[in-house]
């Protein structure tokens, strides 16, 4: 059968033929809809926190056959993605003929929402697997992604992409770490989609993503706040949605209500590592230097770069900064931001002053 020869031969020489992958592919699906019914999480494997020993692993197969299968299927589901992902360009497989039937998203790829929605304690290993496995199997049939090419119904993605982000937004809003970590891994590659940015924007993510950067500067480490890496990852996807600003009030709006520029602000003084103080600095800067366009709805407020860098001021941005030239930074970026940073308050003191 294909699964067997999926086992038996090296995941390219699978691939390599479009009749085979697109098999292989709902194969391993049909499997998945299978071993992920409606009775929820499995009883042990979903409970598996550690890399067990190869007896323990076999003896799980014949305690927890569903469970081990359900694992299985997500693993071998997120090799052949990310493995027709490194295709070149015009290669003649890929994610769309092995995921898109006639310019649309097959059916199938359902039971991956299915599993995202898992009842009781859920099962971390599968709902991360199977929302990224999701995220890149849609992720090409968005308009800004697919480089100008109508092959796709955008139409047949549009629903699951919203479906995804729903799940993610309604993740952000618990507290605990363990949820965040259930969700940077696929939002990090969502945020590249124009069309995402919006989506999330709409369902209150730039607000989540506030409010856990705030929680880990309160300090309050018992309630199992983000990890350095998710702080990175969350500062990574705000970094992403202020590429919108230029052209979406609303984002802009989100920005300004949720309190993200005090967020970023003092993430950027607690500078928990460089990576971290360098993604904050690239969105406060994009902010700062953001514009208004023709589409701003009559009679609102309005909202632009100074708007963002006069809240940047307020929370003592300047001072921390003056007190970053002092330290040595490893990475150039930094450096480069921070001396931006005095320039663009220079500029906005200066238009203050001579508008009083």
């Amino acid at each position: 059968s294909i699964l067997r020869s999926g086992e038996d031969n090296p995941v390219d020489y699978t691939l390599s033929n479009i009749e085979d992958a697109c098999m292989y592919a709902r194969a391993l699906l049909k499997v998945l809809a299978e071993s992920s019914g409606p009775s929820g999480p499995s009883a042990k494997v979903s409970k598996i926190k550690e890399t067990l020993s190869v007896d323990d692993a076999l003896q799980m197969l014949y305690t927890d056959p569903t469970g081990v299968v359900t694992h299985y299927a997500i693993s071998k589901l997120y090799e052949v993605i990310t493995t027709l992902r490194e295709k070149k360009d015009g290669a003649i497989v890929s994610v769309v003929t092995t995921f898109f039937e006639s310019g649309k998203l097959f059916d199938e790829w359902r039971p991956l929402l299915r599993i995202l929605h898992l009842g009781g304690g859920g099962d971390a290993f599968a709902q991360r697997g199977a929302s990224l496995c999701l995220a890149y199997i849609l992720l090409v049939g968005c308009p800004s992604q697919s480089g100008g090419s109508n092959i796709i119904e955008y139409s047949s993605v549009k629903e699951p992409l919203q479906a995804l982000l729903s799940w993610i937004s309604s993740q952000l809003q618990s507290s605990a770490g363990a949820s965040v970590s259930l969700v940077t891994p696929t939002l990090t590659a969502l945020v590249n989609c124009r069309e995402a940015r919006f989506m999330f924007s709409s369902s209150g993510g730039i607000g989540y993503i506030a409010r856990h950067l705030r929680k880990k500067q309160s300090g309050k480490k018992k309630e199992g706040g983000a990890s350095v890496q998710q702080l990175y990852e969350l500062c990574f996807a705000m970094w992403a949605m202020t590429y919108e600003c230029n052209q979406s009030y609303s984002i802009r709006s989100s920005f300004a209500r949720d309190g993200a520029v005090k967020a970023l602000c003092d993430l950027v003084t607690i500078a928990p590592r460089e990576k971290v103080v360098r993604v904050a600095l690239s969105a406060l800067r994009n902010l700062a230097e953001c514009t208004t366009d023709d589409t701003d709805p009559a009679g609102k407020k309005t909202i632009d770069g100074s708007t963002f860098l006069n809240d940047m001021i307020g929370c003592s941005l300047m001072k921390q900064i003056d007190l970053m030239k002092e330290r040595k930074w490893s990475d150039e970026d930094i450096k480069q931001g921070a001396l931006l940073f005095i320039i663009m308050c220079f500029r906005v003191q200066a238009f203050v002053y001579h508008k009083t």
